[in-house]
């Protein structure tokens, strides 16, 4: 049994052991803390046998850790025997019985996508830098964020902005996901995982509504190479799948129509820009043709604008970096695989003490930690630190360069590896040949090329070259590039790319710089594809030519009205890269830099934080901020995360009012932190002042809520047992709780919650009823994607239930069945089902009301025999069917068309406080000179861009989202 479960046993083993280890304890104290046995505890941590579920999950809470990782770990170890079978189990074949179409498709896209690439892994030997993907996958964090159109006001604004799940949890329940993800983050290989997955019918139990799907791989890179966008007869042809020819006619068409595809895009900014609004309708057009086929579309985050597919009904999901605990999971799983690929003893020997060096390292090291947020840079480090004996760089070029060097020449030389292929390349002369593929594919707008095109610029280059020349012909040059290097792959026989982005924008900046591009460096910045060649151009350049390039991005921006943010940004962003730069240059940047900060929108301070760590320097503290600047400028520094964010979030908890938005901000941001560290230094001072709501995302912050005692506000967003979720909480104090995902049947538990006030049950799907909470004085209950047939017949018998909000499905046709107590005084409905609020009447002392439902005019007659109804929120409405509601001081517009102000005077004469939320009409001119009429009003625009009326209001009547930006403020 030892040798059958070797890799990931002894993984899961070393990563118990490196744990105790750090934790400090002895084999006592984890007995104690476990309550398992001697034999137990010894056996798991030493990978004798396979550790139970159990034992795993008791480990996990002494050791203070997420289990998750370790349960993969213990799932890879029991199926490690048939892991080098192909192991579809879809439809049973019999024996010498001819399998399907469909069954040899699926084992087809087993095997092509079962290995995955890992740069560094084994650079002598390019094939072996593989590893199994069962072995290799990595589940990582996802992030959605809260929609605009959520009600502005209410007490579901301080609901997270971002919610953070893992992939499997975050894409269940969707059918159509725009993923975004950064260089390197993952996003390919989570769609290879999916395909797999779903090939071999092993998708996880969050997934489950995903199974029995058959996955097409769509990478964007090789088919827009190849022409028009491909029709589904087309898709396997143009990937190059060698079943295509033996496709039964109209196979694929009956897929899709019958809901049985999951179709993955990869690579929307691996097309071109001009032609992105082009795929955009190839993906609409197959939307439209198959409405119940599942669709998972991969992007970095900058290539298409927020909402790009929000017509289509996407959801967007970004990947977030890897947590430290995932970077642990990624070094330990990397130093395994590199074990079984290590040829001698002695490499093999040094391997563990090596991982545990760098273990350490990537903790402590800040700069080093933020390097290694993402797989692809996590493995270069890796490497690295092997090849150098434990010594690594520190800044991101120099980690680029010292992985060039180690691709190129280092790795061949250290190993005696003399003259492969009969071709003997020096570092400089690989380099000057791949800078010029590098730098063909960049101003191409191209990430693939032909093989033919990748010769003739070798061909090119070779009578300049005489050194190389004299060796072999260009086909020799480029075949040894391409097996030798380490950073060209051949995907298929005729066409040639870079094994990734990052190494082709890093060379053909390199490129561009020597061949003096300044102007066309400048004229492209505004594009996407070009953001990492601009800055790696700043690092390239000599200090005269960095000035120079910084200065035509300023005066670009000056002159550029529609991109003039985004230019002057990507300058403030290139600053860090310039060795030297001229004191006169940096003041213009970070003067041009000062008129787009503070940031005053989430979307600002996502933009801002993906500049890194300088940024930091740029943005005002506590004391030199507006109301609304206050939450963005803290979520910018938690996103970028390190020391010297931690302390310019330190500054804040002096200096902030009681129940501000900052303090849910702060406590958002914790999951960013240390979670022992962040209580004790940020949370414990707004605890004492303001309790506010406790976001508890990992097992760590579970155990530092005992620092936070006594808890009034907390919500999980990651499953936990019942005995955990209230271990910390107090029966005298708690009054709010928020369970996201649970994995909870009932709800027994929070009957020793005898405090409870308020409830949130967010998307726990396993819950069969909320009967226990009759016992409970509930004031606010918040229902959020439970089951379709989930019921809620215990309603009733919430007798002090004045507020309900439901984003939930209901199963009425309208609001007379829907058994809620008669003391409501606020009600939300937010739900896909949108009943008719027919019924509503019946709660006569109503005074707010949020609907998604349309309303017709018998539903306008009885809202207006509610005697009490003072606010009112609406979406997809028509004024034109509405009757005068002479109650209501307080209105919240969400129009998906015209907002129709002209008719609100009439309809609502003592409003007083008017909200229209524009982010799903976007119209091109708001006039509200109609709203003129309505003395004392005072309006809130959110997300309008043209408004005219302006001069007919009070200076102080009108406040805008986000507050517009002048050269003073």
């Amino acid at each position: 049994m030892g040798d059958m479960h070797e890799g990931p046993l002894a993984e899961l083993a070393l990563r118990l052991r490196t744990l105790r280890a750090q934790r400090g304890l002895q084999m006592g104290g984890l007995q104690q803390r476990t309550g398992l046995g001697r034999t137990t505890v010894s056996q798991a941590l030493n990978g004798q046998v396979v550790p139970t579920e159990a034992t795993l999950a008791a480990l996990a809470r002494a050791l203070g850790t997420d289990v998750e990782p370790l349960l993969a770990l213990r799932e890879a170890a029991v199926r490690q025997p048939a892991a080098s079978l192909v192991r579809v189990v879809r439809r049973p074949v019999r024996p010498k019985v001819e399998p399907s179409f469909e069954e040899r498709y699926l084992n087809y896209v087993a095997e092509r996508h079962s290995q995955l690439t890992v740069v560094g892994l084994d650079l002598s030997r390019p094939e072996r830098a593989c590893w199994p993907l069962d072995a290799a996958y990595l589940s990582l964090e996802l992030a959605a964020e809260r929609p605009e159109d959520w009600p502005a006001g209410n007490e579901e604004s301080d609901w997270p902005s971002v919610v953070v799940k893992r992939a499997e949890h975050a894409l269940a329940d969707r059918r159509r996901v725009l993923l975004r993800g950064l260089a390197g983050s993952g996003k390919t290989t989570l769609l290879q995982w999916l395909a797999v997955a779903t090939a071999r019918d092993e998708l996880p139990e969050e997934l489950a509504d995903w199974r029995g799907r058959i996955p097409f791989v769509l990478p964007l890179r090789t088919l827009v190479r190849r022409g028009p966008l491909p029709q589904p007869h087309d898709f396997l042809s143009a990937v190059g799948t060698p079943l295509a020819v033996s496709q039964p006619e109209g196979w694929a068409d009956a897929v899709l129509a019958r809901g049985e595809a999951l179709v993955l895009v990869d690579g929307i900014d691996e097309v071109p820009k001009e032609h992105r609004g082009a795929t955009r309708d190839w993906l609409e057009r197959l939307l439209a043709a198959y409405r119940d086929a599942r669709f998972v579309v991969t992007t970095r985050p900058s290539a298409v604008p927020e909402g790009w597919l929000a017509s289509s009904r996407f959801t967007e999901l970004s990947v977030r970096p890897m947590s430290p605990i995932d970077t642990g999971v990624f070094v330990s799983r990397w130093h395994t695989a590199a074990r079984h690929s290590s040829t001698t003893e002695g490499e093999r020997s040094q391997l563990p003490n090596l991982e545990a060096a760098l273990q350490v390292a990537v903790r402590a090291q800040r700069d080093l930690a933020q390097l290694s947020s993402t797989p692809l840079m996590c493995a270069l480090i890796c490497a690295l630190h092997r090849d150098r004996r434990g010594h690594l760089p520190h800044s991101r070029m120099e980690l680029y360069e010292a992985a060039l060097s180690m691709l190129l020449v280092r790795r061949d030389l250290e190993r005696s590896i003399d003259v492969p292929e009969g071709i003997q390349l020096t570092e400089h002369q690989s380099v000057q040949l791949l800078q010029r593929l590098a730098y063909w594919l960049i101003r191409n707008r191209q990430t693939e090329m032909e093989r033919a095109t990748a010769l003739a610029l070798v061909d090119d280059a070779l009578p300049a070259m005489q050194a190389v020349a004299d060796q072999g012909t260009a086909d020799q040059v480029l075949t040894h590039l391409v097996g030798r290097s380490g950073l060209l792959r051949q995907p298929t026989a005729d066409t040639i790319d870079f094994v990734h982005r990052t190494f082709q924008d890093y060379l053909g900046a390199k490129a561009a710089i020597e061949a003096h591009d300044l102007p066309l460096l400048v004229n492209n910045a505004h594009d996407d594809q070009w953001e990492d060649v601009l800055r790696m151009a700043v690092a390239h350049a000599r200090p005269a030519e960095s000035a120079d390039l910084l200065r035509r991005l300023v005066e670009r921006g000056d002159d550029a009205g529609e991109h003039r943010g985004r230019l002057h940004l990507l300058a403030a962003a290139s600053l860090q890269y310039a060795t030297e730069i001229d004191p006169a240059v940096r003041r213009l940047v970070e003067q041009r830099t000062r008129l787009l900060m503070p940031p005053r929108t989430p979307e600002e301070a996502t933009t801002l934080a993906a500049l890194g760590p300088g940024i930091l320097d740029l943005l005002p503290g506590p004391h030199d901020l507006e109301p609304d600047e206050v939450t963005p400028v803290i979520d910018t520094a938690a996103e970028i995360g390190g020391d010297q964010a931690y302390a310019f979030l330190c500054r804040f908890t002096q200096s902030l009012p009681p129940n501000s938005a900052a303090s849910y901000a702060l406590s958002r941001a914790w999951k960013h932190f240390d979670a022992d560290e962040y209580a004790r230094d940020i949370l414990l001072s707004l605890h004492s002042q303001d309790h506010p709501t406790l976001n508890v995302y990992t097992r760590d912050q579970l155990n530092a809520l005992r620092i936070l005692k006594p808890i009034k506000s907390v919500a999980f967003y990651q499953a936990f047992p019942e005995t955990d979720i209230i271990e910390h909480l107090s029966p005298e104090h708690t009054h709010t709780i928020r369970l996201h995902g649970q994995t909870l049947r009932d709800l027994k538990f929070v009957r020793k919650l005898p405090a409870l006030k308020d409830i949130t049950l967010s998307e726990c799907h396993q819950l069969a009823h909320i009967a226990d909470l009759s016992e409970l004085q509930l004031s606010h209950l918040q229902l959020i994607d439970l089951n379709v047939d989930f019921p809620f017949d215990t309603l009733p018998s919430l007798s002090n239930l004045t507020r309900l909000s439901l984003f939930t499905p209901l199963p009425w046709a309208s609001l007379a069945d829907l058994p809620a107590p008669i003391s409501l005084t606020s009600l939300t409905l937010n739900t896909v089902t949108e009943p008719s609020i027919t019924g509503i009447s019946k709660w006569r002392q109503l005074q707010d009301l949020v609907t998604t439902s349309r309303l017709g005019s018998p539903e306008w007659q009885e809202l207006s025999t509610i005697p009490h109804l003072t606010g009112l929120c609406i979406y997809k409405y028509n004024l034109h069917h509405a009757v005068s509601l002479c109650s209501v001081t307080a209105l919240t517009l969400m129009p998906d068309s015209d907002p129709q102000l002209g008719l609100v005077p009439d309809l609502f004469p003592n409003l007083q406080h008017l909200l229209i939320n524009c982010s799903k009409a976007r119209p091109d001119i708001l006039d509200i000179s109609p709203l003129s009429q309505l003395n004392g009003i005072h309006i809130s625009i959110f997300y309008a861009s043209n408004i005219t009326g302006f001069e007919l209001f009070a200076e102080d009547a009108i406040e805008l989202y986000p507050r517009p930006r002048t050269m003073g403020t």
